[in-house]
């Protein structure tokens, strides 16, 4: 049965061969073409078979053409898939080297991404640090400017690279100027805040820093515990500062100082760090009694051995009632050094030279305090003990040096 079914499909195949045959030998045709000196003859049945042929050729070089246009393969080196890959090549590599610090390898693979892609601000900005790192910096405002023209959101992503550039030269007098116009429009745009803050403090401008440091805790733009150690360092230098300032006598002086003082926040206002740091301003500025105001309530909210040395130097309003304040610190720090030494500087100020020895000697019996030594030596001079001050002197140097273990000569 299958032989059948081959047969009938083998005639099927040959029945239009062979009617095809009986016509080109019955009717072969003819076809003339003739144009000027130019003839061309042939049967109908060549001259079809050539028109076919030319068909074919024209539909394989159409595809032919296609393909070297819109290859995807090998065929066509310089088509939009193979410049895209150059592309993607070089922005890769751009971005690594200038991850590795390898600046003119990235400077020049960037510049040949930015180039040929179609959004090449990145690579421009990525180019521009490369060039900044090296110090070709015409070079790399000459990218900054490239990029200012491609940039699709303004001006202030291109001022905050081109501000970090200028710190990094060492110009941060640029950069602020550059971004601090920027902050009316942007006033809590939390990069713009973070920029103009180390810039602040690594330029000095502390009073800068501290009228932005309200902003700075509202926005959260640091941790909690960066920014209060920020605040705390902004404020010291703030209030030295204002002391550095202070000119004239009496409460003219103090001026400057009070007014940075009234400046903290509230909350500020109680910390025991910043009291002492006002205190301590106030005391250097001849204003005692207040200084002894601050140190009170600095040393009630929290007790400090830094804090009571400091009272010990301060000349309040009451000598003696000073000294009765700070003997009621005893009862539950009778073995703080500065404490002990504290009284026994009030005691000398009250003229009470028995109980200032008994205080000093008390202190140093915790801890060798130069500034114990110093003034118990002091003491046993005007007393007339030459010996007993030289050799407490003597003995304070050696505890805190670290002598040559030799033979002395023999007197």
């Amino acid at each position: 049965m299958r032989w059948l079914i081959r047969l009938f499909k083998l005639l099927l195949i040959a029945a239009p061969i062979a009617l095809v045959a009986w016509a080109l030998t019955e009717h072969p045709g003819y076809v003339l073409l003739s144009y000027k000196q130019v003839r061309f003859e042939s049967s109908l049945w060549i001259f079809l078979a050539l028109l076919v042929v030319l068909w074919f050729v024209m539909w394989g070089l159409r595809l032919l053409f296609d393909m070297l246009k819109l290859s995807n393969s090998a065929f066509n080196p310089w088509s939009r898939h193979h410049k895209n890959k150059r592309i993607e090549r070089a922005s890769l590599d751009g971005f690594l080297e200038l991850a590795e610090g390898r600046w003119q390898r990235a400077l020049l693979h960037l510049k040949k991404a930015a180039e040929g892609s179609r959004q090449p601000l990145p690579f421009y900005l990525g180019a521009a640090q490369a060039a900044n790192e090296l110090g070709e910096y015409d070079e790399c405002d000459a990218l900054l400017t490239q990029a200012q023209a491609v940039a699709p959101k303004g001006d202030l992503p291109l001022a905050l690279t081109r501000a970090e550039l200028l710190a990094e030269r060492g110009e941060p007098a640029q950069a602020v100027a550059l971004l601090e116009p920027l902050r009316s429009a942007n006033p809590r745009q939390p990069q713009l805040l973070r920029q103009l803050a180390n810039l602040y403090e690594h330029s000095d401008q502390w009073s800068k820093l501290c009228q932005l440091l309200p902003e700075l805790r509202k926005q959260n733009i640091f941790p909690p515990a960066h920014l209060d150690a920020l605040e705390l360092e902004a404020w010291h230098v703030r209030l030295q500062e204002a002391a550095d300032s202070g000119e004239g006598e009496g409460e003219l002086s103090l001026q400057p100082l009070t007014q940075a003082w009234q400046a903290l926040p509230a909350k500020r206002r109680e910390d025991s760090n910043l009291l002492g740091l006002y205190a301590q301003q106030l005391k250097r500025l001849g204003a005692g009694e207040e200084a002894e105001k601050v140190l009170l309530k600095a040393i009630d909210k929290d007790y400090r051995s830094d804090l009571v040395a400091l009272y010990g130097q301060v000349r309040g309003a009451d000598a003696l009632k000073q000294l009765k304040v700070a003997e009621g610190w005893l009862k539950s720090h009778a073995q703080d050094a500065e404490l002990l030494l504290c009284l026994g500087r009030l005691c000398l100020r009250n003229q009470l030279w028995g109980k200032a020895r008994e205080y000093l000697e008390a202190s140093l019996s915790f801890a060798s305090l130069p500034h114990a030594v110093a003034e118990l030596a002091r003491l046993l001079v005007a007393e007339g003990d030459r010996e007993g001050a030289f050799a407490l002197l003597q003995k304070g140097l050696y505890s805190n040096t670290e002598l040559l273990d030799v033979a002395m000569p023999n007197a």
